[in-house]
């Protein structure tokens, strides 16, 4: 897939189309440059990153339900945070990122692509939470771990009435149907799910919960914690 073909199919991006092809384009280079000199990503032909991170990162924009404050967790090369910001230049990002050489890049990335109301902190999701928990519209992680970690980890981020929206493979419902204890704990409840499958055949499975209650004080735990007994 080549970037005029993705704007073609893609009809629900909110910025000038012409502008967000210049911005993936220049994106795309500068990712496929400083992936020869650290790990950002095992997909190395331009096609397919524009198929399995580019387009698959804009599949959740389609609903319409990711608007205003915006935090992705995780982020590694800056999916799908970055891609949403050059899509939608109205949505405020924040980036969390614990890797230092991943922040460096996506602050490269951000400084040539000339982008504005995106920042990029260096933290974990469990320090990040202390000074800004329930503070996000929409929190993200694309990938990142299994749904009852990752749960644990990005609501406590989101605000009362929010958004988690979880980013998954062919597997996703039935991480869904394994984090039901969790987010009833986390106070979020499933409202809906989103089935896909890229060109190459691929299936991507994404999730929306709704955040219906306050997070208990004491999630998150500390990462071992949450990773040796998930919820």
């Amino acid at each position: 897939m080549t970037i005029e073909e993705l704007m073609t199919e893609v009809q629900w991006i909110r910025n000038d189309r012409e502008t967000a092809a210049k911005a993936l384009a220049q994106y795309l280079e500068l990712l496929l440059e400083w992936n020869q000199k650290m790990n950002l990503t095992a997909i190395k032909e331009p096609a397919e990153v524009v198929e399995k991170h580019f387009y698959d990162c804009l599949l959740p924009l389609s609903t319409g339900k990711i608007t205003g404050t915006v935090c992705d967790v995780g982020s590694g090369a800056g999916f799908p945070s970055v891609v949403w910001k050059i899509a939608d230049p109205s949505l405020d990002v924040t980036i969390v990122e614990p890797t230092g050489k991943r922040c460096l890049f996506l602050q490269e990335v951000i400084r040539s692509l000339g982008l504005t109301g995106i920042r990029v902190c260096n933290e974990r999701a469990e320090d990040h939470v202390k000074e800004n928990r329930e503070r996000y519209d929409v929190v993200t992680a694309r990938a990142v771990a299994s749904l009852p970690v990752l749960a644990e980890l990005c609501i406590p981020l989101v605000r009362k009435g929010g958004l988690f929206a979880a980013m998954k493979g062919a597997k996703g419902e039935e991480e869904a149907s394994s984090a039901g204890h969790a987010m009833k704990i986390l106070g979020a409840e499933q409202e809906s799910l989103q089935n896909c499958q890229l060109h190459g055949g691929d299936v991507r499975i994404n999730l929306y919960y709704r955040k219906t209650a306050k997070t208990p004080p004491q999630y998150p735990r500390s990462y071992a914690q949450i990773k040796k007994k998930p919820l």
